[in-house]
């Protein structure tokens, strides 16, 4: 190996062995799934679909990719998965591509509210080739307004309406969306990304029984590698679909990181995941507790989910880039985020996202999720001071050298 690659593979196992890992989107894998990415199936060319392909040698390719749908699919209980998709936003490409015409109307959340940047936002493909109309949260619960969205896409009589954040730390309601988009005559597209772990371990309504077509990443809460997933229960849709990623948006799929897929699949259906997805929700709470015990401000008051956003400007008067900053230097990883409402740019921005599934895989339970979230606050309160911050972050390094990421 390159020496220079090697040194910086050395260094980030120690950052993330070192480092409490708070970002909503990130998680640890399995080593099973670690071997199967670093795996001879990325040796494979397999253009097409199982049974179809353009390359001959792909009947072991095949069997990973089966698996895959066949897990996905009894996970979701949905009839219909495609597991191509190299990431949430070809996923969510392909969605659009698949059933919309260029400029069509779609309501999506604001990028500010907690949406994503495939929602819609003006510099993304999504708000390049679609006509987005944003739909913003209750200025004054920073929750949902189901009611307002409602009169809005009456108002605008979109073709598709999405739901989905990346940001939004309250249960959805795919059911009032699915009504809504009913009552105007729209497709429902939810994008689940964020909480999939938890709609498959049956904590969070499942949208796969209320929306046309779901789209997921696999990993964040639901633990996997870095990669997409779509889900339908229409065969029309799914036909489509499946059309669409190959060869409409992507070439040959990736099968290392879909048979990584398949293993992930697999061990979100065995019992104990959905304890560790519980342990995620209670996690988060007993953080977003803490946090306002030390005087930050909660958007929405709390948490229903895997993740909180958390007011620094409101509370000491410090950006989220300057929050990140100062936690990263006592190894808490955070990133900065704009919340409702937002009045810095998406370079600083009022608030930071935190998230608990990292941590939860490496065996953290209330009590250290409690104890961080005293640490942030304390650190944040006593940003110039180095000598506090330097005690700080031995905390933090005693508390992570307890919880190996790997043995």
């Amino acid at each position: 190996m390159d020496k220079r690659i090697k040194e910086a593979l050395e260094k980030e196992k120690l950052r993330q062995q070192n480092n409490v890992e708070l970002i909503a989107s990130e998680n640890y894998v399995s080593p099973s799934i670690l071997e199967l990415q670093g795996s001879i199936f990325t040796n494979k060319y397999a253009e097409g679909y199982s049974g179809k392909r353009y390359y001959g040698g792909c009947v072991n390719v095949d069997t990973i990719e089966d698996l895959a749908i066949e897990y996905a699919t009894k996970l979701f209980h949905a009839k219909y998965a495609n597991v191509q998709p190299h990431s949430g936003s070809s996923a969510n490409m392909a969605v659009y591509r698949a059933l919309l015409k260029p400029h069509d109307k779609v309501l999506g959340l604001n990028l500010s509210h907690g949406g994503h940047l495939t929602h819609g936002h003006s510099i993304n493909f999504s708000g390049l080739d679609y006509e987005f109309i944003p739909y913003n949260l209750n200025s004054e619960t920073e929750m949902l307004d189901y009611d307002a969205i409602r009169e809005l896409a009456l108002k605008e009589k979109p073709q598709m309406l999405v739901a989905g954040a990346s940001a939004y730390s309250r249960a959805i309601d795919f059911k009032k969306f699915r009504d809504i988009a009913d009552e105007v005559g729209a497709l429902l597209f939810v994008d689940m990304a964020h909480i999939a772990g938890l709609v498959a371990a049956g904590l969070h309504q499942n949208p796969v029984l209320y929306a046309d077509v779901v789209s997921s990443t696999t990993h964040k809460t639901l633990r996997g590698p870095r990669g997409g997933l779509i889900l339908t229960n229409n065969e029309e849709i799914a036909a489509k679909i499946n059309k669409t990623i190959f060869p409409g948006i992507q070439g040959g799929p990736l099968m290392h990181v879909i048979a990584a897929k398949a293993e992930c699949f697999y061990e979100a259906l065995q019992p104990e995941f959905k304890d560790y997805a519980q342990q995620v929700i209670s996690n988060a709470q007993a953080l977003a507790a803490t946090l306002k015990e030390e005087g930050l401000r909660i958007i929405s008051g709390g948490t229903d989910n895997h993740l909180m956003l958390v007011d620094v400007k409101t509370t000491f008067g410090i950006t989220g880039k300057e929050a990140e900053t100062i936690l990263d230097k006592i190894c808490i990883t955070v990133n900065k985020n704009t919340i409702p409402n937002e009045t810095e740019s998406p370079f600083k921005t009022s608030g930071i996202r935190l998230g608990t599934p990292a941590m939860t895989t490496r065996g953290f339970k209330e009590q250290e999720f409690i104890e961080i979230g005293h640490i942030i606050g304390q650190a944040l309160k006593n940003k110039d001071n180095l000598e506090i911050l330097e005690s700080l972050k031995e905390q933090v390094l005693t508390l992570t050298n307890r919880f190996k990421i790997y043995e």
